[in-house]
């Protein structure tokens, strides 16, 4: 099967024309990478890093400095982003691991649970408020080129949080494989991907930061990985082969692609305006420059606005 996909907009719904210039197309930025996952990008440093999970790399591109070396190994990290302390948190697929970096020092900020080791934590979102989010699969545990093969501790693969005073806390376990996340601008839903099951969910998200009801957004579409959304409240899923960046309104409706010459497997907000889309797709870096900014992080604020109201 190609991994390559046409490159440049389609619009099924005219929405989208506010979001993104029709002739827009992707800017390859880097390549020749193994398998790329993960961006985040540093306000302060104004550079993306960006995981390549076969070479065992993190990685770090700047319009000044090109592309380069940050860390390896690096134990097949994963998604990656910062807290509102702009410490950089990462999912680990060899430990099974979530960490905490900040000025050359790691801590462990999750890898067990009732005893437990973890799956092979993948993607991650911080609330405003401190909380930690991230996916757990199995993926780490089964394919050598992207993690370690051993056997599973756990017998479910689940959306776990660490509240903001440490604690671990399995949020829901009814999942085949979870994969990418991302939070509303407001961030009163979380929109989780259950990747094997080829749905988006959504989660009411309570005023403490558990989550409530949960529902299907998006059903029957394969290839689902990383998603981000954007200020509006429209959401950016990386989609199967031959298409790019699938977008949906916060009712599920598709506005259209954003086409990227690759399978795209992440994606994140970065840029002086925070209106760069950034994707990973198999070998290569890629950028989109929209006409929308990305919800607003707690990290976004280093440089930025105020929490959204």
């Amino acid at each position: 099967m190609s991994l390559a996909g046409p490159a440049g907009v389609e619009i099924a719904d005219q929405r989208l024309a506010a979001l993104v210039e029709e002739a827009a197309e992707p800017a390859l930025l880097a390549t020749g990478f193994g398998f790329v996952e993960g961006p985040v990008w540093n306000p302060r440093e104004e550079c993306l890093y960006f995981s390549d999970m076969k070479a065992d790399t993190r990685r770090r591109w700047s319009a000044r400095d090109g592309d380069s070396v940050a860390r390896h190994p690096s134990n097949k990290g994963n998604g990656m982003t910062y807290d509102g302390d702009m410490s950089l948190l990462i999912c680990e697929h060899s430990t099974s691991r979530v960490i905490r970096e900040r000025d050359g020092t790691a801590e462990v900020v999750a890898s067990h649970f009732q005893g437990r080791e973890l799956n092979s934590p993948n993607d991650i979102v911080v609330s405003w408020s401190g909380g930690i989010y991230f996916t757990d699969p199995v993926f780490g545990r089964i394919r050598e080129d992207i993690g370690v093969l051993r056997n599973q501790e756990l017998d479910f693969q689940g959306l776990f949080r660490v509240t903001p005073g440490g604690d671990l806390e399995l949020l829901d376990d009814d999942y085949d494989q979870p994969n990418g996340l991302c939070f509303s601008p407001r961030e009163d839903v979380l929109y989780v991907n259950d990747c094997r099951r080829n749905r988006i969910l959504r989660y009411e998200v309570n005023p403490d930061g558990s989550v409530g009801a949960r529902s299907v957004l998006v059903d029957g579409i394969t290839g689902f990985d990383g998603m981000k959304c954007d200020q509006a409240g429209n959401i950016y899923i990386t989609g199967p082969v031959g298409t790019g960046i699938l977008v949906f309104d916060e009712s599920g409706r598709h506005l259209g692609t954003l086409g990227v010459p690759e399978k795209p497997a992440n994606l994140n907000w970065g840029g002086p305006g925070w209106s760069d889309l950034y994707i990973c797709a198999r070998t290569s870096l890629y950028r989109y420059s929209l006409r929308i900014a990305g919800a607003r992080c707690s990290y976004m604020a280093a440089v930025g606005p105020a929490v959204p109201t």
